[in-house]
């Protein structure tokens, strides 16, 4: 997303872009100086001003001059006029909202989405946090986990991938290439205190496509929760069946952790 499209999710239409951003950099200036300058027809340069005069954005300083409010100001008046407006509507639809049994779920599309509702969910949770994450996604997360752990929120991580030991509760998953192969990408799965879920799979190819789902529906969040869970266990059974090694003196307290962390 463009500059120029962000400004424009905040109200302004392209010619008022064109118009402020001008000004900001030549002012004082005229209409018509500033036709050439922003690439505006002359006759619609004048329209635009008288506009943005209208909306305390620009100020007629006389002699058929015009400057810009400064971006400092600028920026605080809209900051302003977007927490009054999502403060009403806010109150509005906590008023219409109905009492309901039920939760949608609902699917994110886009990585960086992802990312920031999963960075949202880590700052927000206040108890626990199950994760299971590939490097790729950890690495931008992991910061964020620190963070709740540091505010006394536990942390119980399974890496998909080689990630240093960083949390109490914390295991490598130990067939992460074959897993990756069989579901066609890599998985992606937070769940905060018990009432949250963030889950899916970022799709081999079409990343940012693929379809995460979000929920705070109970049933949903407690299936995935307990198939983190058993995770752990599917690690702990993989060292002991498979390749016939005993568990160390911190596996096992990870083990009887997760075995009474109802």
């Amino acid at each position: 997303m463009t500059d120029h499209d962000k400004l424009k999710q905040l109200g302004f239409s392209q010619y008022e872009i064109s118009c402020y951003l001008t000004l900001v950099a030549h002012h004082p200036i005229n209409g018509s100086r500033l036709s050439r300058m922003s690439g505006m027809a002359r006759s619609r340069v004048y329209d635009v001003l008288r506009n943005m005069v209208r909306k305390g954005y620009v100020m007629d300083i006389g002699d058929g001059n015009y400057g810009p409010l400064p971006p400092e100001e600028l920026y605080k008046r809209l900051q302003h006029q977007f927490d009054e407006g999502l403060a009403a509507l806010k109150s509005k639809l906590n008023g219409a909202s109905a009492d309901a049994s039920y939760e949608f779920i609902w699917m994110i599309r886009g990585y960086e989405r992802v990312i920031a509702k999963a960075k949202e969910m880590i700052g927000k949770a206040e108890q626990e946090i199950y994760v299971r994450l590939f490097p790729d996604s950890a690495d931008r997360l992991i910061p964020d986990l620190k963070a709740a752990q540091s505010r006394g929120v536990g942390v119980r991580l399974i890496a998909m991938g080689p990630l240093p030991d960083m949390f109490d509760i914390q295991v490598a998953h130990p067939t992460t290439a074959r897993l990756r192969e069989t579901i066609g990408g890599q998985s992606f799965d937070i769940i905060t205190d018990k009432s949250e879920a963030l889950v899916g799979i970022f799709e081999t190819d079409r990343v940012d496509n693929s379809p995460i789902n979000w929920t705070r529906n109970r049933s949903f969040v407690v299936a995935n929760r307990d198939s983190l869970q058993h995770d752990f266990y599917h690690c702990f059974l993989e060292k002991i069946v498979d390749r016939n090694e005993p568990m160390t003196e911190r596996e096992k307290t990870i083990y009887a952790f997760i075995k009474s962390d109802h």
